[in-house]
């Protein structure tokens, strides 16, 4: 799994500054951040959906569309997904409830 999104994670960085008319993902860092977040808006909302239909081939692709724009939108953000998974080992053994409150 983790050499996937590392493929990812390459392959995006590599697009990135692309032309954007060669590239879908180079298209979207050309419209901003903005736009970049609206798109993982959406795929969040079709993967709802889809998890709602109960249909997990449905369900899978749309899930697959939100990793791919998140990515992308860490990437914008300067987030590596190596911060991301650190942030889950530090939280790992926490329960979520002690982990939201210590948030605030």
């Amino acid at each position: 799994m983790r050499d996937t999104l590392i493929r990812l994670a390459n392959t995006i960085a590599q697009r990135a500054d692309a032309a954007p008319d060669s590239s879908y993902v180079a298209s979207l860092f050309a419209k901003g951040r903005g736009k970049i977040a609206q798109k993982v808006g959406e795929e969040a909302t079709e993967t709802i959906i889809a998890a709602l239909s109960g249909n997990a081939q449905e369900v899978t692709a749309e899930a697959a569309d939100l990793i791919f724009h998140l990515m992308i939108l860490l990437r914008d953000a300067g987030v590596t997904m190596d911060d991301v998974l650190a942030e889950l080992d530090r939280r790992e053994g926490v329960s979520g409830l002690v982990e939201k409150a210590a948030r605030t």
